[in-house]
C-alpha cells in the first residue's frame, strides 16, 4: 500500500530547492564565462606586453572573484538540501548521483582552489607565463565543476548506466561510462556552459557601455567590448546550435517536456513549430477545448527538430497520457498499470524474503523485473499527474529562444560600430547594451524553468516522482527554511551588488 503524501511539504521542498537553484544560477554562468574572458584578456597581455591589458585583466578578475565567492556559498547550501529535504532521493540514488558530485569536489574544485591563489595573489610573484597558466587552470576548473554537476543533472533527465537493487531499494551504478557519456548529459553541458559564456559577455558589454556613456576609460572599454562581443557572438551562435540538439534529445527521452514546450495536445505528423501564440489557459488533457486562442506556426519544423524527419509523428500530451496505439505510443495509463505491478512485486518480494519463502520471493522478483522500467509510474495517483504545468514551460521556452536570437543581433551591431569606430556616437545602443545584461539573466532563468519544470513530476525521469523522493518532514519545518534561505540569499545578493557596483565605479585604476 502506498502511503499518503503530505503534498504541502513536497511543494515547500520544491519551492525551497527552486529558490536556492535560481539564486545560485545568478552567479554560476557569470563565473563560467568571466573565467575564460579573464584568460583571454591575460593571454593578450602576455602576447603584447601592453600594460593596459594587464590593468584590464586585473579589473575583470576582481569582479570574477567577488562573484565566485558568492556562487560557492549558494552552491554548498544547494547540495546540502539533498540530504535535508530530499533524503529518500539521496538514499535511493546516492550511489549514482553522488559519484559526479564527489568528482566535482575532489578534482574540479581542488583544481580551482590550487590555482585561484596564484591567479589573484601571484602578480609580480611568479612569471607572466606561470600566472597565465594559473588563470587558464581556474577557467578550466570552473567549467569542469559544471561538467560533473550537469552530468548528474543529465542523469536525472535520462537515467542510464544503473540497475535497481530490490534488497536495498536503491538504484546502483553499473556503467559509469554510460553516465558520463550520455548524449543528454553532453548536450546539457555544452548548452549550459555556452549560455554562461554568452551571459558573461553581456555583463562585460553592460559595464563597458556604462563607461563609454560617461566618457571614462574609453580604451579600456573598447578593448573589453571587442573581446567580449566576439566571444559572445560565437557563444550565442553555439547556444542556438546546442539548443537544437538539446530539444532533439528531449523529444526522444522526455517527449512530455517537448509537448509542453509546444503546447501540443494532439500529436501530428509533419508538425509545425509554434513561433508565437497565446495559450488557452483552461485547456486540460482529454478535453475538447482548443489549445490556443491564436498561434503562428512554421510548418513541419517541429517534426524536423524532434525526429530529423519532416514527415515524422510528434506525440502530443493526450497521446502520451492516454496512449496512441496507431502511432505505437504507450500512454501513462498503461505505464501506471505496469508500475503498480512493479511496486506490488517489490512489496511481495520483501515480505517473502522476510518470511523465508524463496519460491514466492522468486516469483515476486520476476514480476518486478518485468515491470521495473515503469516503477515510478506506480506511485502516480492519476495519469494526468504526469503532465507538467504547460503555460510556464511554453512561455519560458519562447522567452529563452526569442532573447537568444536578440543577443546575436546585439553582438553583431556592437562589433559593426566597433569596427567603424563609431560606438561612442550611439548612446541608445550603449543604453540598450546595459539593459541587455538583465535580459540575459531572464533568459538564463527561463532556460532552467524549461529544463526543471518540464521534468516534473519526476525527480528521476520515469523512475522516481518527487512525492517519493522527499524527506519525512512536516511542512512547517520546510516552510521556515524556505524563508530563512530567502532572507540569507537576498542578503548575499545585495552584498554582491553593492561590492560589484563599488568596484565598477572605482574602475580599472583600483588595482
Amino acid at each position: 500500500m502506498i502511503e499518503q503524501v503530505d503534498l504541502t511539504m513536497v511543494n515547500w521542498a520544491r519551492a525551497t530547492f527552486a529558490l536556492t537553484a535560481m539564486y545560485h544560477w545568478l552567479f554560476v554562468p557569470l563565473t563560467l564565462g568571466l573565467s575564460f574572458l579573464c584568460a583571454f584578456f591575460e593571454s593578450i597581455y602576455v602576447k603584447t606586453g601592453d600594460e593596459q591589458w594587464r590593468r584590464l585583466t586585473r579589473f575583470w578578475m576582481t569582479l570574477f572573484g567577488i562573484n565566485f565567492a558568492i556562487g560557492v556559498a549558494t552552491g554548498i547550501i544547494l547540495e546540502f538540501e539533498f540530504g535535508t529535504n530530499w533524503s529518500n532521493y539521496s538514499w535511493m540514488v546516492g550511489d549514482i548521483f553522488g559519484a559526479p558530485l564527489a568528482i566535482e569536489g575532489i578534482a574540479a574544485f581542488f583544481l580551482e582552489a590550487t590555482f585561484f591563489a596564484v591567479m589573484f595573489f601571484g602578480w609580480n610573484r611568479v612569471s607572466k607565463k606561470a600566472h597565465l597558466f594559473a588563470t587558464w587552470m581556474v577557467a578550466v576548473g570552473s567549467n569542469l565543476s559544471a561538467v560533473w554537476i550537469l552530468i548528474a543533472n543529465g542523469w536525472m533527465q535520462h537515467p542510464v548506466g544503473m540497475k535497481f537493487n530490490p534488497d536495498l531499494a536503491r538504484f546502483e551504478m553499473v556503467d559509469f561510462g554510460a553516465l558520463v557519456f550520455s548524449p543528454v548529459a553532453i548536450s546539457h553541458f555544452v548548452h549550459v556552459t555556452s549560455s554562461g559564456f554568452l551571459y558573461a559577455s553581456l555583463f562585460v558589454v553592460a559595464v563597458s557601455s556604462w563607461y563609454l556613456l560617461r566618457k571614462r576609460h574609453l580604451l579600456f572599454a573598447k578593448r573589453s567590448l571587442t573581446v567580449a562581443c566576439t566571444f559572445g557572438l560565437l557563444a550565442s551562435l553555439f547556444v542556438a546550435y546546442t539548443g537544437d540538439e538539446h530539444a532533439y534529445h528531449a523529444a526522444n527521452v522526455q517527449p512530455m517536456k517537448l509537448a509542453a514546450m509546444e503546447g501540443l495536445y494532439d500529436g501530428e505528423r509533419s508538425a509545425g513549430l509554434v513561433a508565437a501564440g497565446l495559450l488557452n489557459m483552461s485547456k486540460a488533457p482529454g478535453d475538447d477545448e482548443d489549445s490556443f486562442i491564436f498561434q503562428v506556426k512554421v510548418p513541419m519544423v517541429l517534426s524536423l527538430l524532434a525526429n530529423r524527419e519532416i514527415n515524422s509523428f510528434v506525440p502530443g500530451i493526450n497521446d502520451l497520457v492516454y496512449g496512441n496505439e496507431a502511432e505505437n505510443v504507450m500512454g501513462v495509463e498503461e505505464k501506471m498499470v505496469r508500475g503498480k505491478l512493479a511496486v506490488a512485486g517489490l512489496g511481495d518480494y520483501k515480505a517473502a524474503k522476510t518470511s523465508g519463502d524463496q519460491l514466492a520471493a522468486g516469483k515476486a522478483l520476476s514480476l518486478f523485473d518485468e515491470n521495473s522500467d515503469y516503477l515510478g509510474y506506480g506511485y502516480l495517483d492519476y495519469a494526468e499527474q504526469a503532465v507538467p504545468y504547460v503555460p510556464i514551460i511554453f512561455y519560458a521556452f519562447r522567452v529563452m529562444v526569442g532573447l537568444g536570437t536578440f543577443f546575436i543581433l546585439v553582438f553583431m551591431v556592437y562589433l559593426y560600430f566597433l569596427y567603424k569606430d563609431q560606438l561612442l556616437k550611439q548612446p541608445l545602443l550603449l543604453k540598450l547594451g546595459m539593459f541587455t545584461f538583465f535580459l540575459g539573466l531572464i533568459a538564463q532563468q527561463a532556460g532552467w524553468i524549461v529544463t526543471e519544470v518540464g521534468r516534473q513530476p519526476w525527480a528521476i525521469q520515469g523512475l522516481l516522482p518527487v512525492t517519493v523522493a522527499r524527506s519525512n518532514l512536516d511542512s512547517g519545518t520546510v516552510e521556515v527554511t524556505f524563508f530563512m534561505f530567502l532572507i540569507l540569499f537576498s542578503a548575499l545578493l545585495i552584498a554582491e551588488l553593492k561590492i560589484m557596483a563599488k568596484q565598477i565605479s572605482i574602475g580599472p585604476e583600483g588595482d
